[in-house]
């Protein structure tokens, strides 16, 4: 038994699949280079190409919607069937070992590339123009960035923009709370109150501006009857009509209510699904010890959704720092209601001088970047403590 046993353990066991695969040695290594690379590229080259190519040949010969048609297959259709023949060809011609390794960026590789394209290569591009004057031929250095803090409508931008920041998440976040624990607390209509109260979410910044704008409508003493809801009421009660959007400074805190509006179905959400994450016998332990409903709210159930609090906060902050769609769609960024995002916009394509926009554009990066930080620690911490 004893030789047995010896002869058993001096037999040699065959490599595992895994060790196959790592002993690729310099050739096998640049060639899953070359072919990830291949792996990568292909597919956007191939979509650019195909739809340069039917754009050329239909632009002017055919409608053009059945050029939009056609391009839309071929961005949907036509790219699925070339990540279907790539991945096929990755397992049915390569070995193994070698597919393995090429398999992720035939993938992941195109994503990359296309987001490098639109995004990565625009954001540099950005930063260099805003060190270039109005034409973005010739070099500034930090003008733009000085004309960004010293501008007097850059400056009210500045202002209004840190009072959005200040209003608009505290109270979308509040009325949004308040709102999640009373729909909580119904039985049979929790669904119909919750779809109500979220469907403004359903509405473009843009469409809301809209809205909003014949809720604030004006016209002068004698001109017509008032359309606008608030001057209705307001003239009803037998005062002067007035034009709210020109009303400094409350007109901003009036603009603020649109996206509060719009941003509250949001946070009532989000923060619903928090609260019914609350460990019933810790509410029903501090039911036993006397604690009022009110004190387990404050001491039981905010500290418990603390950490999703701060993150619907900290998501409503960086849509605050973009506000724009609401601002130019209700006074175009005048009587002192200027915000970030619009003075880059008139900057930009109104005056023209692209170094001062993309000053802006910067700043504005800049100014959401920490708060993206935040946010992803917070996103951290929270699945840490799952």
């Amino acid at each position: 038994m004893a030789d047995v046993e010896t002869q058993e353990r001096h037999v040699e066991k065959p490599p595992s699949p895994v060790a196959v695969d790592d002993r690729r040695g310099f050739g096998g290594t640049v060639l899953v280079i070359v072919l990830s690379l291949l792996a990568t590229f292909a597919v956007p080259v191939l979509t650019y190409i195909l739809l340069n190519g039917t754009f050329e040949a239909m632009t002017g010969r055919v409608p053009d919607w059945v050029v939009a048609i056609v391009a839309i297959l071929i961005g949907v259709v036509g790219v699925f069937a070339m990540y279907t023949v790539v991945d096929y060809a990755i397992k049915t011609w390569l070995p193994l070992r070698i597919g393995r390794a090429v398999q992720p960026y035939a993938w992941a590789g195109p994503a990359i590339v296309v987001l490098a394209i639109y995004l990565v290569y625009p954001a540099v591009n950005t930063v260099q123009l805003s060190f270039y004057d109005a034409t973005g031929d010739s070099f500034v250095g930090w003008e733009n960035y000085s004309y960004v803090f010293t501008d007097p409508a850059m400056l009210r931008s500045l202002r209004n923009t840190l009072f959005w920041i200040f209003v608009v998440p505290a109270a979308a976040v509040a009325i949004g709370l308040g709102f999640a624990v009373l729909a909580d607390k119904l039985k049979r209509s929790e669904s119909i109150a919750k779809s109500m109260i979220f469907l403004p979410m359903a509405i473009s910044f843009i469409g809301a501006g809209i809205v909003w704008r014949f809720v604030y409508g004006f016209r002068i003493e004698g001109g017509g009857e008032q359309i606008g809801i608030l001057n209705a009421i307001w003239t009803g009660l037998g005062n002067p009509p007035v034009d709210w959007l020109a009303l400094q400074p409350w007109n901003n805190l009036l603009l603020m209510i649109v996206m509060i509006w719009l941003q509250t179905g949001f946070a009532m959400v989000i923060l619903s699904s928090a609260i019914k994450g609350v460990p019933e016998d810790m509410l029903e332990a501090a039911r036993l010890d006397g604690a009022t409903e009110i004190q387990i709210f404050w001491r039981v159930v905010v500290p418990t959704i603390m950490s999703s609090i701060v993150v619907v906060f900290t998501t409503m902050i960086i849509g605050v720092l973009k506000v724009f769609d609401i601002v130019w769609v209700m006074t175009g960024g005048q009587d002192g209601t200027e915000v970030i995002a619009e003075r880059m916009i008139r900057n930009m394509f109104t005056f023209r001088h692209f170094g001062r926009g993309a000053a802006v554009a910067v700043f504005m990066f800049l100014a959401v970047v920490p708060v993206m930080i935040i946010n992803v620690r917070r996103f951290r911490e929270e699945e840490a403590t799952r």
